[in-house]
């Protein structure tokens, strides 16, 4: 008697996702990363650009609950109350806030100690290289990755001064590959915002509700006035005049865009995500809920060149 043997189920691609850099946009990334599981497409591989690597370290080290629920419950003012003011250093903002947060959740975690390959994209400041972090503590990689220049200062690596890596590679495709990936998931946050602006007109210091007062008293209430300048200057004090964060942010879409078109036009990814997020402004955080929404639809709508990439692609 024959004995049918049935044919083995063919393995999928060694699956790698490039989550591009973005500001507040990169909410949306969480969305695309809870779609992908929920269609069975689990990544192998996960490299990330500035909010890239928040996210996509996050889920690697089991706290991307936790990430979201912060994130949707973020306002205006909470999102100030985070940005710890100071006047010197290497940024307007000394990050320290945001890293403590950071740091208390992922716990001492090391890049490691994750269950899959990850890598957080860097620039280094003296000489502009692409650095690629895979080693040692998760929370200073990311914080390195996000450190854009003029708001946060640069962390210190191995002896290297580093800050945010959408400044070399946006949409970190070529570190997947690198990384052993066949199949390659782009996830790109500027693909829409041609001719839209970077940040929202009139996002004052009164539509950002923020306390000039707060942090006066907590160092003791002096004479001066510093946090409100430094604020103004911040975030433009009308509508007729753009902050720093205004064009610095402008500036650095333009250069993600910009670079991001060139890379992929020479390294394309298997599958490009673009979630339709041009209208939220780089420093929309409380508008979480919103991305992660566009993020689920955007992969809802490249579900078709997803599975023929996974056909194609199967060993």
């Amino acid at each position: 008697m024959k004995v049918q043997i049935p044919p083995a189920a063919p393995r999928r691609p060694k699956i790698g996702l490039a989550l591009g850099g973005g500001v507040a946009r990169g909410w949306a990334h969480i969305g695309v990363l809870r779609q992908l599981l929920k269609l069975g497409i689990e990544p192998d591989v996960i490299c990330g650009t500035s909010v890239g690597a928040l996210v996509g370290g996050c889920w690697l080290a089991g706290h991307l609950d936790t990430l979201e629920d912060w994130a949707r419950a973020l306002t205006r003012r909470r999102m100030i109350g985070y940005l710890d003011v100071r006047l010197g250093g290497g940024g307007i903002l000394g990050g320290q806030r945001l890293a403590k947060l950071l740091s208390q959740y992922l716990d001492g975690k090391t890049i490691e100690e994750l269950p899959k390959p990850f890598a957080a994209v860097c620039a280094e400041l003296a000489t502009g290289h692409e650095i690629w972090l895979q080693h040692g503590n998760l929370a200073e990689s990311i914080r390195a990755s996000y450190a854009l220049p003029g708001v946060f200062g640069p962390v210190k690596n191995e002896g290297r001064w580093l800050i945010d890596g959408a400044l070399v590679n946006p949409v970190p495709i070529s570190v997947c590959r690198a990384l052993g990936a066949r199949l390659v998931i782009g996830v790109t946050l500027n693909a829409d915002t041609f001719g839209k602006g970077m940040i929202e007109e009139g996002k004052n210091l009164d539509a950002l509700e923020y306390d000039p007062g707060a942090l006066l008293r907590e160092a003791g209430g002096p004479s001066i006035r510093p946090d409100r300048m430094i604020m103004r200057q911040l975030f433009g004090s009308s509508q007729e005049t753009p902050g720093i964060t205004t064009v610095m942010l402008g500036a650095l879409n333009i250069v993600m865009d910009r670079l991001a078109r060139s890379r992929m036009a020479g390294d394309p990814p298997d599958v490009l995500i673009s979630p339709r997020i041009g209208h939220i402004s780089l420093l929309d955080f409380d508008r979480a809920a919103e991305c992660i929404t566009l993020g689920e639809e955007s992969v809802r709508a490249a579900l078709t060149p997803l599975r023929e990439a996974l056909g194609v692609l199967s060993p």
